[in-house]
């Protein structure tokens, strides 16, 4: 992620220095992103003349004292708060007080990060890519609470600069994508041990179906499990244990076992194996399980909105450029129709008298207009 980011702030033009403490971990990163530049010239996505600027602006270090010159800074460590908040507390002390600090967490909070630094509190803000950063257009800016209220639109303009397209969250667990995304995954396993189908039919059904590009079980088997399910379970931990945001056994059973998904050629799917498992193409089966996943994502965009997380054509662009989701949910809500979004939740709730299913207030806000 942080060769990434180097490599996109690079391109824009700006001077780079890319800090690790650990010199192999530095020296392997150079080198990748020496055979990158090398790919994309015999792409012929560029010439050989950028590559060879674009690795000239980037310096290498495992001197942080060296950072303490820069204009920004962006850590994408860890994702533990412990060791960022050290990080972060150590940065404030070293670099100039007009010097922003970013983290770039997926999940934790902000404020807690920006606390972590006496002097300068305010100068610390969210800049969330999305993996892999060069690729992919969307980026979350976050600001903490103690952020002064102009960097936020300072980080925009300079973010939308290298060509990405920038949303603004709230600081609450998960930001909006790894917030309102929580469904896709959660309402799947649910679903899965409930018996009510198998990993194979429900992937089919929200690819061949749903539209989506890839189904929940194979996306997590992509993504790796062990992260998958620590988002969760940051997030679950962030919301005071609501049941909306609950992991699920499953999934921690494959984290035990190391079964992570494509990173060790086991997950759901087993590469190793080299068998596909058959999906039970049933349309009316398929059809109820979009309808379910759907609408509890649906649910989650609703309440996000209705808490001021973002604004609606925020969460709409950040589900569609960060997840490639068919369309923005909100937007699908209305094409669905609000009354039948609200019925089927309630349905939901009828059904199994939980509170994860609970319908959104939101959903009064969105029909009044």
């Amino acid at each position: 992620m942080g060769m990434g980011i180097a490599q996109v702030a690079a391109t824009a033009g700006h001077r780079v220095q890319v800090y690790d403490n650990n010199s192999a971990a530095l020296a392997k990163t150079e080198s990748r992103l020496r055979e990158l530049m090398q790919a994309l010239v015999g792409k012929g996505k560029l010439i050989t003349e950028e590559a060879t600027q674009i690795l000239d602006r980037i310096q290498f270090t495992k001197n942080i004292e060296a950072l303490s010159t820069n204009g920004l800074i962006i850590e994408a460590i860890v994702e533990d708060l412990g060791v960022k908040k050290d990080l972060f507390k150590q940065l404030d002390a070293m670099v100039a007080p007009d010097c922003w600090l970013a983290t770039n967490t997926s999940s934790l909070s902000i404020t807690a990060i920006a606390a972590a630094c006496p002097q300068h509190p305010e100068r610390v803000i969210g800049i969330h890519f999305f993996n892999p950063p060069t690729l992919m257009k969307l980026v979350e800016v976050i600001p903490a609470l103690q952020t002064q209220p102009e960097l936020a639109t300072k980080v925009q303009q300079l973010i939308s600069s290298w060509g990405k397209t920038v949303v603004l969250a709230k600081d609450t667990p998960g930001f909006i994508v790894n917030r309102v995304a929580r469904p896709f995954y959660s309402e799947a396993l649910r679903m899965l041990e409930e018996g009510i189908a198998d990993v194979a039919t429900i992937d089919w059904a929200m690819t061949q179906i749903g539209g989506f590009r890839m189904g929940p079980f194979a996306l997590m088997d992509f993504i790796g499990h062990d992260v998958n399910y620590a988002v969760t379970e940051s997030v679950f931990q962030a919301f005071f244990y609501d049941p909306r945001y609950r992991p699920s056994f499953t999934q921690k059973r494959l984290v035990e076992a190391g079964f992570l998904g494509k990173k060790t050629g086991r997950g759901f799917y087993n590469d190793q194996s080299g068998l596909i498992p058959a999906a039970l193409e049933d349309h009316q089966v398929g059809q109820a399980i979009v309808d379910r996943i759907l609408v509890m994502l649906i649910n989650e965009a609703v309440d996000a909105l209705y808490f001021g997380v973002a604004s609606r054509e925020d969460i709409d662009l950040a589900m569609t450029l960060g997840t490639n989701y068919p369309r923005g949910l909100i937007q699908w809500a209305e094409e669905i129709g609000i009354d039948i979004c609200v019925e089927r939740m309630n349905k939901l709730y009828d059904e199994y008298q939980e509170d994860r299913y609970r319908c959104s207030l939101g959903f009064k806000k969105l029909k009044k207009g």
